[in-house]
């Protein structure tokens, strides 16, 4: 690998991470493929392509960090055979609220390309300072498709649905498409592409933040969230395959369960089968008492009531196993909260609010 002279500037571990990234992408592509004929496979760059480079990682032996003066410096490897200088010397600035001198230890550092320049990504260890449990009280939730996360309460359901995601990605896909290059992706279909990953990542942080934030204020010190064991390993069809692959919700629960952490909220990943069908209050889980997507009535007890809010109650009631009782009504279920994605505000806040 070192003959070659792509790789003679970079420290060994470097060139096996980008090979090892390049390996990753292909396997996905591979396992993608098996479902979606139309996946893109990695890109490649021909010799003196301008287009977006490689994310190269430099690992504990090929950085050494000045955080006194802001400064790293980054392995050349083979250079040093060649008595030229061994490592590149970087200056950088970080945002006014992130200290590097106050992190326990830079575990990495990745040299990335974002279209323009050459950014600089740190990979810390910090010790996190935990809160005491936020409360008694119990929360599930139903992560899904259309509804991103439906949360229940103790006192009530709240639906976040992902309108503007979808809408984004319409959006922003239609841009790539249109300023496609002739070779590969132009610079403006790069930029709309970046653009969509950055509003998907504000929107699931905003919506984690939400949702823990809405458990400290009401006392919910356990969260269940559900977890579609396997659910990449079947065949859902070709437009199924589609929606799955591009389905959050291990990154939902990643942000969920960090975030928790930090506020007193136990995130709890829990195993959603047969949540979508059995009766939240009865038990019944006959699976015709599924009508619509978004419609759930029990044959057995009458309970009728949106299949989302449904699912939520009983991954709730995984952590809680007694039922609620007779003050869960239908219209409870029937007629939760809806809280949409605020573009004006960069929040979720009520429909009502949105809409006026």
């Amino acid at each position: 690998m070192k003959n070659q002279s792509c790789w003679k500037d970079l420290n060994a571990q470097s060139s096996q991470k980008v090979i090892e990234e390049l390996s990753d992408a292909f396997q996905s592509w591979f396992d993608l493929r098996h479902k979606f004929d139309e996946a893109n496979p990695p890109g490649y760059r021909k010799h003196g392509d301008t287009r977006p480079k490689s994310t190269v990682t430099f690992k504990a032996d090929g950085f050494k960090h000045d955080p006194e003066h802001d400064r790293v410096r980054l392995s050349k490897g083979k250079n040093l055979k060649e008595h030229w200088s061994d490592f590149l010397l970087c200056e950088y600035q970080t945002r006014p609220d992130v200290d590097l001198s106050e992190v326990n230890k830079v575990q990495n550092v990745r040299a990335v390309w974002n279209g323009d320049e050459w950014e600089l990504h740190f990979v810390c260890k910090v010790e996190l300072e935990t809160n005491d449990s936020a409360g008694n009280e119990v929360a599930g939730i139903d992560l899904g498709i259309k509804n991103i996360a439906t949360v229940a309460f103790p006192d009530e359901y709240i639906l976040h649905p992902g309108n503007s995601l979808k809408q984004d990605k319409h959006y922003f896909t239609r841009a790539e498409y249109d300023t496609e290059g002739e070779n590969g992706p132009s610079e403006k279909s790069m930029r709309a592409r970046r653009k969509l990953t950055d509003r998907e990542t504000h929107f699931y942080h905003t919506l984690t933040d939400t949702i823990i934030t809405e458990c400290v204020e009401r006392g919910v010190g356990t969260l269940a969230v559900s977890w579609p064991e396997d659910v990449r390993e079947s065949d859902w069809g070709k437009t199924g395959n589609k929606k799955l692959h591009s389905w959050a919700f291990d990154r939902i629960y990643q942000y969920l369960a960090y975030k928790g952490e930090m506020r007193g909220v136990e995130v709890l990943k829990e195993n959603e089968w047969d949540t979508s069908k059995t009766c939240s209050r009865c038990g019944d889980d006959t699976r015709s008492n599924r009508v619509e997507r978004g419609l759930y009535v029990c044959s057995s007890c009458g309970l009728v009531g949106n299949a989302d809010c449904n699912g939520a109650e009983n991954m709730r009631q995984k952590i809680t196993p007694s039922p609620h009782g007779e003050n869960r009504s239908n219209g409870c279920v029937a007629q939760p909260s809806v809280h949409l994605f605020d573009r004006e505000s960069g929040t979720f806040r009520t429909r009502e609010q949105v809409v006026s």
